[in-house]
Formats: structure tokens, sequence, C-alpha cells
């Protein structure tokens, strides 16, 4: 039975949405997002964005000065956000009336804004997370989404795929992949608050694998990067991506049997890797470090090549990384990980060979 005129009332504006975060990414989420509230009634219209405040060159907040004139000058510039987006730098304020909470900052930081918000949200908030990273404890590998999760007590699916923000900032065509646990109408509403013409969103009941897809590309577009600084052409790239791609499938079923072959085939999976190899920032700076021969950190490298944005999983932590030569030494194939790793500690003496433990000879790819 189709919806009466009371209950259209009831709905209309019911889900009120916060981005947590306005680095290039945030900015570009939130110009998706505010485009949709203003014309689908179950939407609040004004979509409200948490900045971390930094003062500009020219002394005004950039919180301000995004209200002033609806664009990021330092991290998005010359783009319109939508009229209908609010920055504000207090970040209890920005999300006390949301139910719809938009994680988009650098992996490293979400544990200290959840801390934060413990307490301060609604009861019945959904949360998202378009983070690419994850955290690495002593006991491995934990998921962002389920970091928000158990800090929180709320529901988290994720959004990932092949999404380089300028371009999808200027409205080049562009595709993602929600990732779900249980609740395939929440899913939805998800899709339905970021799809446009120009950003088609699909979903998955894949939260673990669309995640995983959305972080372990990152680590092969340091390789990636490598063979460009290294000038070794075309043909290894796409092997390193070939790799990488098997590598990032078996070693996400390792971590969590329940991810989906499927997954890899998304958006979120063999686009995104393909995307990170040739334009991401991860494949920029590693590239610039192979050219340096070495000389020159990847910190200085990040501030003078990203203008304030952040290299994604560029540090391998020895839990994962002994994850990763495990799964080596199970399946006689040398990890990307451990390459990236043994490059950078080497400089320019790059190893494509491991011994593996089983057969005890050197395998080569």
């Amino acid at each position: 039975m189709a919806p009466t005129m009371e209950d259209q009332q009831m709905m209309r504006g019911q889900y009120r949405v916060v981005v947590i975060g306005s680095g290039n990414w945030g900015s570009v989420a939130a110009k998706l997002i505010a485009s949709n509230t203003i014309k689908q009634p179950i939407f609040y219209d004004e979509v409200w964005m948490w900045v971390y405040e930094e003062t500009l060159h020219t002394g005004e907040k950039l919180s301000e000065v995004i209200n002033q004139t609806n664009e990021n000058v330092k991290y998005l510039p010359g783009i319109k956000l939508g009229n209908n987006v609010i920055a504000d730098p207090d970040l209890e304020n920005a999300v006390k009336e949301a139910n719809m909470l938009v994680f988009v900052t650098p992996h490293q930081f979400v544990a200290g804004i959840c801390k934060r918000l413990v307490g301060k949200i609604r009861p019945g908030t959904e949360a998202i997370s378009l983070i690419k990273g994850m955290e690495v404890k002593m006991e491995g590998p934990f998921m962002i989404s389920k970091l928000i999760t158990d800090m929180l007590g709320i529901n988290c699916c994720v959004l990932m795929g092949a999404n380089i923000a300028n371009e999808i900032a200027v409205e080049k065509f562009s595709e993602a992949t929600v990732g779900y646990r249980q609740d395939k109408e929440v899913a939805q509403r998800w899709a339905r608050l970021f799809s446009t013409p120009y950003f088609l969103v699909s979903i998955v009941q894949d939260v673990e694998g669309v995640e995983l897809c959305g972080t372990l590309k990152n680590v092969v577009a340091i390789a990636a990067g490598l063979v460009d600084g290294l000038d070794m052409g075309n043909n290894t790239k796409a092997a390193i991506m070939r790799i990488g791609l098997r590598e990032m499938r078996a070693f996400s079923k390792l971590l969590f049997s329940s991810v989906r072959d499927s997954t890899f085939f998304e958006s979120c999976g063999v686009a995104d890797l393909i995307t990170t190899c040739l334009g991401g920032r991860n494949r920029k700076v590693s590239e610039a470090f192979a050219r340096s021969g070495g000389k020159r950190s990847f910190d200085e490298l990040e501030a003078e090549l990203l203008q304030g944005q952040k290299l994604q999983n560029n540090a391998i932590p020895e839990p994962l990384e002994q994850q990763a030569i495990d799964l080596a030494a199970t399946n006689c194939h040398p990890p990307l990980w451990y390459s990236d790793r043994k490059f950078i500690i080497e400089s320019r003496k790059i190893r494509w060979d491991w011994v593996c433990p089983r057969q005890k000879k050197f395998m080569k790819f």
C-alpha cells in the first residue's frame, strides 16, 4: 500500500546527515550527499560537515571560509559544495542532531574521534565508513567499521570503490560499492544518499571483503609506484596489479573466511586496484621515493606532494607483515607487503624472489 500524505509528512526529513571529515574526499562526499538531500524528502536538506579547524595563510579560519564561499579552498579548491553544506569545527555540535554519520578521515584519527563521540550520538544512528585503512593491533588487523561499531555501539557499513576524488568532484563517471552485514534496507538507503547520474553505487553483503579491498590495494599501489620510479615498464606494472589482486584475495580470506570471491570484481576490488595503481597518492609518492634513490623519506615526500593529504597504509606493522609472511609460506608466492618493505629498507635493491619454506627453492614472478 502506498504511504498516505500523513505518512509522507512524518517521513520528511527524518534522516539527518553529518560528514565527519573535510579533506579532499570528505568534501567530495559532502557535495554528493548535499545534491541528494536537497531533492529527496526523506533526508533533511542541510548536510553538516565537521571540519578540523585550520588557519589559512590569509589568517582566516577554514570553516568560516567554507561557509562564506561554499568551497573548501584548501582541499577542494574551485568546487562548490552546495549551499546546503554547513561546516562546523565543533565535532559534538555537528553530530548532535544527526542519525546518519559518514566517516571520512585518515584512518589513524578514527579511534580518537569515536572516543569524543561516546555518549553524544542519538539512539538508532547508523554509520558508514569511507576510510581506506585499518588499525593493526598486537592481536591482528582491526577493521575501521568494527572499530566504529565497537566504540559507539552502532551499525557501520562501508563505501569503497575506484574513486579519485578530484575526478568525481568535476562529475566524471565513477562507481562505488557499499558493503553491509545484515540490514539490506539500510544499505539501500546509503546507496540512495550517494548515488547520482555520475556516481553509481551498488550494494554487497560483505563488509569485510569490501573494506579489505579498499585497504590492501594501497599496499599494491606502493609497489606500482616503485615500478614507475624504476622505469620498469607497463608489463611489470600489469604483473604487479595481477599478483596484487591475487594476494588481496588470499590475504582477505585468511583474515575473514566469509569474504566472497565476487566482491573482488566489484568497483571496490579490481577497479579500485587499477585506478589506485595508475593515479593514487601512494603510487605518486612511492614513485618519487624510488626516483630519489631512497634518499628522501616518505614523510618528506608526503608533505611536498600531497598538500595536506595523508598516505594510506604505507607503514606495514610487524603483526600484519608476519601474517603476510605466513601467507607466503602457505601459498608459495611472495607477498607484496614484504617486498614493499624490503625495497624501502634496501632502497634501489628491489627483490622479486622469495624462498618458499616448503620447497626450499627460489620462486620467481
